[in-house]
């Protein structure tokens, strides 16, 4: 089989299973996942149990698809995301935006746990993305073009939805979140970046760095979604603080931040 029918086959399993298919979705990042705790889950699907779809193996990410409503807005949760560390390739990391897209979804906001690199951010900022730096030479669109989802080369210039952005901005401040802005940077790992390299990417004019979501965004670009980016500040990157950092310490702040990051995801939830 094709790869497109592949895609198909994961699309046609889940309708089979949801009578409603949002048209938004949400990643949730490492640390993250509380807001599935403020979801009305009408349906839960393993990853497992998808045709074709990988597992996650990331710690904290939980590997489901959850279909339901935060506060009376239809959305799909996606509990885990692929991860280019874990051995899977940039396609296969993106398979899951391929299948939300088939199934129809417009929009989708992803969120991801990252070191701060901005020296004006203090551990527990959330940050807006307004753009990317990838130093990863490889890409998910890489090989045979899928025409049936986009153009062999698709426009990157506003990969951050700008009218999502202000959307974002306009929730923060309504609910009295100070939400940064910036640049996000993407490496691989799955070890943390090296102060030598820290320094570079600041010097390219990245605010933050992080492991995963840039993949996602090319993919869904290239399917034509909209896409909002938001980065919640778990740690400050090597060499800015001086201290070693630790997956222990991302989980931690996001659990003390899972408040601030719920009701922000909840208020532009409600004004998409």
């Amino acid at each position: 089989m094709s790869l497109i029918d592949n895609i198909k086959e994961s699309a046609v399993f889940i309708t089979s299973k949801v009578n409603n298919i949002p048209k938004k979705a949400v990643i949730l990042g490492s640390g993250l996942h509380t807001l599935v705790e403020n979801a009305v889950a009408e349906q839960i699907i393993s990853y497992a149990d998808i045709p074709h779809f990988k597992s996650s193996t990331a710690p904290g990410h939980k590997g489901e698809m959850i279909f339901g409503k935060i506060n009376d807005e239809e959305v799909i949760l996606l509990n885990g995301r692929l991860h280019y560390y874990e051995g899977y390739s940039m396609k296969e990391t993106v398979y899951p935006i391929r299948v939300l897209a088939m199934l129809g979804v417009e929009t989708l906001v992803v969120t991801n746990a990252t070191g701060g690199i901005n020296n004006s951010f203090d551990v527990g900022d959330l940050m807006l993305i307004t753009d990317h730096i990838k130093l990863c030479s490889d890409n998910p669109l890489r090989g045979e073009n899928l025409d049936f989802f986009g153009p062999r080369f698709n426009d990157m210039t506003n990969a951050y939805d700008i009218g999502l952005r202000e959307i974002a901005k306009t929730s923060a401040k309504n609910i009295g979140i100070n939400l940064k802005t910036g640049v996000y940077a993407y490496m691989s790992g799955p070890c943390f970046e090296t102060p030598a390299e820290i320094k570079m990417l600041s010097i390219l004019g990245a605010d933050c760095v992080g492991m995963s979501s840039v993949a996602e965004v090319i993919c869904a670009n290239h399917c034509g979604m909209k896409v909002l980016g938001i980065s919640c500040i778990t740690n400050m990157a090597a060499g800015i603080t001086g201290n070693e950092i630790s997956a222990e310490e991302v989980n931690e702040t996001g659990e003390k931040v899972k408040e601030k990051f719920i009701n922000l995801i909840k208020e532009i939830l409600n004004n998409i």
